[in-house]
C-alpha cells in the first residue's frame, strides 16, 4: 500500500467518523465543530485525488460561508432545553433505520462490483481533470447553458429576497 493510499484511507475514516459524531451529538455547537472537521478532511481528501479546485471551493464555501451561517442560526435559536428536542422511538425512526441499512448495503454492493470492474481505474489525464483550467474550459464550453440557467435562478432568488425584505419593513 502506497503512502497516498494510506493517507486516503485515514482521511476517509476521519470523514466518516466526524460525520457520525456530527449527527449523534445533542449539542448543536459540537455538531457544528464535527461538521467543520468533516469539511476539512474532505477537502484534504480532494487534494489527494488531484482535485485542487474542488478542495479550495470546499474550504471557502462550505467550511467558511456555510459554517458561519450554521453558527449564526445556532446562536439565534438559543436552544436552552435540549430534552425538548429529543424524540421518542416511533415507526418513522425504524423505517429510516431500515432505509439507511439498505443504502449502505447498496453502497457496499457497488464498491464490491467496482473493485473488480473498471470504475477504480484512473483516467488517462486524471491530474488534468482536477485543475482549474480544465473545469473552466468545460464550464464555459460544454456546460454554458446550465451555468447561465443557474445564474439566472440565483438572480431571481436574490431579487425575490429583496422584495420580501422590503415588503416586511413597509
Amino acid at each position: 500500500m502506497t503512502a497516498q493510499a494510506l493517507v486516503f484511507f485515514i482521511l476517509a475514516f476521519v470523514s466518516i467518523a466526524s460525520a457520525i459524531l456530527m449527527i449523534t451529538r445533542a449539542n448543536p455547537v459540537k455538531s457544528a465543530i464535527f461538521l467543520i472537521v468533516n469539511f476539512l478532511s474532505l477537502s484534504i481528501l480532494y487534494l489527494t485525488l488531484s482535485a485542487q479546485f474542488i478542495a479550495i471551493i470546499q474550504v471557502l464555501v462550505y467550511a467558511g460561508a456555510i459554517m458561519v451561517l450554521f453558527v449564526f442560526v445556532i446562536m439565534l435559536l438559543n436552544l436552552q432545553d435540549e430534552k425538548r428536542l429529543s424524540d421518542r422511538f416511533d415507526v418513522r425512526r425504524l423505517i429510516a433505520f431500515v432505509i439507511v441499512l439498505l443504502v449502505f448495503a447498496e453502497i457496499a454492493f457497488g464498491l464490491g462490483k467496482s473493485v473488480s470492474g473498471r470504475f477504480l481505474k484512473p483516467a488517462e489525464n486524471s491530474v488534468e481533470i482536477g485543475k482549474i483550467e480544465f473545469i473552466g474550459e468545460k464550464l464555459f464550453t460544454n456546460y454554458i447553458l446550465p451555468f447561465e440557467i443557474t445564474s439566472l435562478i440565483l438572480i431571481v432568488a436574490i431579487v425575490g429576497a429583496i422584495v420580501l425584505a422590503k415588503r416586511k419593513f413597509e
